[in-house]
This record gives C-alpha cells, sequence and structure tokens, in this order.
C-alpha cells in the first residue's frame, strides 16, 4: 500500500509529519510523493489563523475529490485543525476516514489499518483518537523532509503564554520542555545525517527548561549541543522578549555557532494594545531588550511580527507603531491582520476592527519594512559574506543559497554566480554586488584580495 502526505503549517507540524513519516515506513508502507498514486493520503493540518484552516479545508477538498474520481481508498487528517475542529471535520467531510488529534500522531499507522479493515470489510466507519496531548511522548524517530543539510530541533510543545488572540494554548496544551540529555542526543543524530544548519524551535524557546528544572535553561542547553556536535549553524527561532535572561545573551554573543540572529516576535509597541494582547511585559522592556542584544551582541539580526487590527487599534496605536518600526530599524518583519478566532478572549472583544482598515494598515507597514530592509540590504554592498548553498536555478544559471541572515522559509534569499556548480549544502564565500528587494546578489570570491568582510 502506498501512502502520501501533505503537510501544512508551521515548521513545529513539520516535525510531526515526519514522526508520522518514520512510523508509516517503519510498519512496512510505501511513501510516496505523488497524492495521485497514494492508496492512503494524510493530511497534517493548520488550524491557526483563518488563512491556515482555509487552506487546510483546501487541501482537505482537493484530496477528497481524488478519491471520488480516483483510485484513492482513504483520508486520514491530523493536526492542529482535526484538534480544533474534530466534531466539524467528521460532520462536513464524509470522505475523511479518520481524524487524530495532536496527541495521537503515534495512532498513525493504527489509523492506517483501521481504513484497510473497514473497507475489506465494506464498513463505513471512521477511525478517529484524540489523546491526552499533554501525556504524549514528544519527539521521536522522524524522516527529514528538509534538506539534508538543514533540520529543526523542537525543544518543548504547547505554549503558556496565553495571548488574547491566540488558540495555540488549547489545541497543543500547556508548555513542555524535552528533557536536555535527549535534545542532545536528537542534535547529535542530526550531524550524523549531515544536518549544517540546526533550526531551534518551539512556541517560545526562551521558556525552555521552566517546567522540568525550575528556571530557563535554555543557554545552557545550546551550550551542551554545541560542545557534543560541529554543526556549524545553530539559528534561534520563536524567542519571547520577557525571557531574554543575561546567559542567553552572553551565551549567543560568546559562542561562535550560535547565529546572530534571533526571532523575537513583538505583536505591537503602544503600551495600550500590548495590554489587551496579554502580552507579556511593556513597551518599554521591549525597547530595552532590543538595545541590550545590539549593544551586547554588535551585527545581530533582529526577526519580529507585527499584529495590526486588533480590536480597539487606534490610529494613534497604529502610527505608534509606525514610528517604532522606522526607529528600530529591524532587519526582518513579518506583519499579520488579527484573526478572529474562536475559543479566544479577543473572540468577544468589542471594537472589532473592519477588514479593509486591517489590511490597509498592513500594507502601509509592509511598505516601510521594505524600505528598512532594502536600505539594510544596500549596507551589505561590496561585503563578503558566508553563505549556505541550498541549489542551482538551471533558467537563471545562478546559484542560490542563505546567510546567517536568513532563516530558511521566512526571510531572503542570496543569489550568487560560480564559474564551477556547488554542491547544495556547502558554504561559500560570496561578494555582494547587487540588491533585489528582500534578497542579494553576488559572485563567489575567487580571489584572497577579496577578504571577507562582516
Amino acid at each position: 500500500m502506498k501512502v502520501g502526505f501533505v503537510s501544512l503549517g508551521c515548521p513545529k507540524n513539520q516535525l510531526d509529519t515526519e514522526v508520522m513519516l518514520h512510523e508509516v515506513a517503519e510498519a512496512g508502507y510505501e511513501i510516496t510523493p505523488e497524492e495521485t498514486e497514494a492508496d492512503v493520503v494524510i493530511i497534517n493540518t493548520c488550524g491557526f489563523i483563518e488563512s491556515a484552516k482555509k487552506e487546510s479545508i483546501d487541501n482537505i477538498l482537493d484530496i477528497a475529490w481524488l478519491k471520488k474520481h480516483r483510485s484513492l481508498k482513504g483520508i486520514i487528517v491530523t493536526g492542529c485543525l482535526a484538534e480544533r475542529y474534530r466534531e466539524n471535520i467528521l460532520e462536513e467531510f464524509p470522505e475523511v476516514d479518520a481524524v487524530l488529534g495532536v496527541g495521537s500522531i503515534h495512532k498513525i499507522v493504527e489509523a492506517i489499518e483501521a481504513i484497510t479493515v473497514n473497507r475489506k470489510k465494506g464498513s463505513h466507519r471512521r477511525y478517529s483518537s484524540f489523546e491526552n496531548k499533554e501525556t504524549v511522548c514528544l519527539g521521536g524517530d522522524r524522516i527529514l523532509t528538509t534538506p539534508d543539510y538543514t533540520a529543526y530541533l523542537k525543544i518543548a510543545e504547547g505554549c503558556d503564554n496565553r495571548c488574547a488572540y491566540c488558540a495555540i494554548p488549547s489545541i497543543r496544551g500547556k508548555f513542555r520542555s524535552r528533557p536536555m540529555e535527549e535534545l542532545v542526543e536528537e542534535a547529535k543524530q542530526l550531524e550524523a545525517l549531515g544536518v549544517k544548519e540546526l533550526n531551534i524551535i518551539a512556541q517560545d524557546i526562551t521558556r525552555y527548561g521552566q517546567d522540568l528544572y525550575g528556571e530557563y535553561r535554555l543557554a545552557e542547553l545550546l551550550h551542551r549541543i554545541t560542545e557534543a556536535t560541529q554543526i556549524p549553524w545553530i539559528r534561534l527561532l520563536y524567542c519571547y522578549p520577557d525571557k531574554i535572561t543575561d546567559k542567553l545573551v552572553a551565551e549567543i554573543r560568546d559562542n561562535p555557532r550560535i547565529l546572530k540572529y534571533i526571532d523575537l516576535p513583538i505583536q505591537h509597541i503602544s503600551d495600550r494594545m500590548l495590554r489587551a494582547m496579554n502580552r507579556h511585559g511593556d513597551s518599554t522592556m521591549i525597547r530595552q531588550v532590543i538595545a541590550k542584544l545590539r549593544r551586547e551582541i554588535p551585527g545581530i539580526v533582529i526577526r519580529t511580527t507585527f499584529i495590526v487590527g486588533f480590536p480597539g487599534e487606534s490610529e494613534e496605536d497604529f502610527e505608534e507603531l509606525c514610528r517604532f518600526v522606522k526607529e528600530t530599524g529591524f532587519e526582518h518583519a513579518g506583519v499579520f491582520t488579527y484573526s478572529r478566532e474562536e475559543g479566544t478572549p479577543a473572540y468577544d472583544f468589542p471594537d472589532q476592527i473592519d477588514e479593509q482598515i486591517k489590511q490597509d494598515r498592513m500594507d502601509i507597514l509592509m511598505r516601510e519594512q521594505l524600505e528598512i530592509n532594502e536600505a539594510h540590504n544596500k549596507e551589505m554592498l561590496g561585503k563578503v559574506i558566508t553563505v549556505l548553498c541550498e541549489d542551482y536555478d538551471p533558467v537563471g544559471e545562478i546559484h542560490f543559497g542563505r546567510g546567517i541572515a536568513d532563516a530558511p522559509e521566512i526571510d531572503g534569499k542570496v543569489y550568487f554566480r560560480s564559474d564551477t556548480r556547488v554542491a547544495p549544502g556547502s558554504f561559500v564565500k560570496v561578494k555582494i554586488r547587487e540588491v533585489m528587494d528582500y534578497d542579494l546578489i553576488g559572485r563567489i570570491v575567487t580571489s584572497s584580495t577579496e577578504g571577507e568582510k562582516k
């Protein structure tokens, strides 16, 4: 039997897909990348915000069409949408044969077997499992879906921050750290597979260790990973500003294999909005953390995210945010319109903002950020940077990759020319010669006289 996978949403969800891939392959099923060739398709969904829910539903409908018109025999829906809307999926999608919550990914083989048995019996009975997500074993063997040279390491699951707009705590449960020894061992296994860039992820990596050890232990975890491996690049994603400790700052600054890059979701700068969002800390704390990071770690790249159109956001609040973005000059920033999500406190807040106003504010802030990005990129002209080669584009006859300033999937690219083909996963020195919106264009350094500049 052939099994296909559709994985949607964030890297944290992607790791769940990788665990299920391993379990399905270990059970003897053949994995196929083509849904049209599969007997069963597993759709690992996202259900975080409205656009993600729509993408998940569209994918279910597309696969349902294959079941009706082609030879597909079974559909399994897993992930956040399945956890959040379990009854709705079973009621509204009769083509779906099984639904698994986020705590039941280790039941994936059992679900496939149940579909097979029911089909042989001519039964229309459907399989579902929603085990306690807060007691399920975290981690597990997996088949990487990322390129060989890069991988994600999920150090915790769930979230305790309880932001007013966010459904993650109800979907994924309370925050649970994975034991440090387990994570160090997994990092060693990833290195053995050829991983050269390790991206540390969780809903909030800066909280790591508080539940297991009674204190934040991210800095120690990073130190132990770099002691146990030789992975050249270790990147930090999803760090909350109120938990940036002196130890973590020092580890980023002093450890040469921790990239001088930090993903610091801020969401807003108006104190009124921060309180309404139930964000931890105020605007003064946020500014102090940013100033400290830039003072203590020269050249650090800061990525952040903002939400516009949150209930009650006034023109004054939005203008304050725009001024902050201009003044701070983030190297990277993503802007999202507020998504009104059932089951969150903000769903019932008064003064909901018109969708067009949300979109207009997002467009304004994104234009501001594009100008900032272009200015940062122009500062790179003439400099030589280290680039992790990702692939070669035969149409444009050019290689592309990323520098330390660019995280996979979310930031820009570095395009570069070379007289010889460069293997994906190779580190090369590239002199930057052009700027193209969020991307850089250059050429591999061939002369020692073009020495590296930071």
